[in-house]
């Protein structure tokens, strides 16, 4: 197992020194998946929803979340991001959310397409929990990554 690298000699948490890493094209690919029945399914691709497009909230919400990373996960590094996008696709069983994010720099954006997907859920969750309160969040995960030191990334 490789060592963390956020933790320091001692064990204690630290932010990585990026400072010395180059610049490079880095992208990152995240999803989750919103587990609902097939009524509430059927509201949310209508929109009728009583609280608007589920849809473009949520994908709006996902980028935003992917913009405030840094403020919400301690050892993250704030991030000049220069791609997000966030989309929500009915699929058998619920909405997948699907968010990209890019930037140029020091560090990967992996967290950062995580949040957006993160949000982007909770926010379906939060549109539609009207409907039906035991919707399950599930399987949200790091679906590909490209750039850095520890190279390429693939989910199997």
């Amino acid at each position: 197992m490789s060592k963390l690298s956020h933790l320091d000699e001692a064990g204690r948490a630290r932010m990585v020194d990026v400072s010395g890493k180059p610049a490079t094209a880095r992208e990152a690919v995240a999803e989750g998946f919103l587990r609902m029945a097939p009524q509430t399914l059927a509201l949310a691709t209508s929109g009728a929803g009583a609280k608007g497009d589920v849809f473009a909230v949520a994908e709006l919400a996902g980028v935003m979340a992917a913009k405030k990373t840094a403020d919400l996960i301690p050892m993250c590094h704030p991030l000049a991001l220069s791609k997000v996008e966030v989309r929500v696709a009915a699929a058998d069983g619920g909405l997948t959310v699907t968010a990209r994010v890019k930037t140029t720099g020091p560090t990967g954006v992996e967290m950062e397409a995580l949040t957006a997907a993160s949000v982007a859920c909770l926010t379906l969750y939060d549109m539609l929990k009207a409907a039906q309160k035991d919707m399950v969040i599930e399987a949200v995960r790091l679906v590909s990554k490209t750039g850095g030191k520890g190279g390429d990334f693939s989910a199997p």
